[in-house]
């Protein structure tokens, strides 16, 4: 068995999950040789919590889980000069968003359900450098999270998600725009 992450899964989870599901023990994710790139896939749930968190990895390269700051430290660091990165769906961003936000879906809608971008990657490469700081937001902090794992494996460095998402963006009252 070959291991997945360079990172400590309890760390890791305690990052992107903001300490809602602390492991009483330590753990490690692993695969097959066989198959040696995988779809790593987290599903949690503790207290009537529950938290779905994914990210590619293989077993040359290291997957580093990006940081997750609430909206008021998001607003922060977008004020000292982060970017925001929205991953929401066009009609969602659209219907308003962050101040000087760029929209670049992680999801695209396909009949009645939602699809992955096959040109995410290619996008936010055109309008981001991979050592730019930016803020990667959804609606409620899901999509955000798979979004920042993907782009922290093809190599971006400065990410920081933003937990909560927009929802939680426009219950603090932070600025928005159409």
């Amino acid at each position: 068995m070959a291991v997945l992450a360079g990172f400590s899964l309890p760390a890791a989870l305690s990052t992107l999950t903001g300490n809602r599901f602390p492991l009483s023990r330590p753990a490690r994710l692993t695969s097959s040789r066989q198959f040696p790139h995988r779809r790593i896939v987290l599903r949690l749930q503790s207290r009537g919590r529950s938290f779905v968190g994914s990210m590619f990895t293989d077993e040359e390269q290291e997957a580093v889980v990006p940081a997750s700051v609430p909206v008021r430290v998001a607003h922060e660091l977008l004020q000292a000069g982060h970017r925001y990165l929205d991953v929401r769906t066009v009609d969602e961003f659209n219907a308003g968003h962050v101040v000087g936000a760029t929209n670049i879906p992680f999801m695209l809608k396909a009949g009645s359900g939602m699809t992955k971008n096959p040109y995410f990657l290619d996008e936010v490469s055109k309008f981001f450098g991979k050592d730019d700081e930016i803020l990667i937001g959804c609606q409620s902090g899901k999509r955000s999270l798979m979004a920042a794992a993907e782009l922290s494996f093809a190599g971006f460095t400065g990410l920081t998600d933003v937990a909560g998402g927009y929802a939680s963006w426009l219950q603090n009252n932070l600025p928005t725009e159409q």
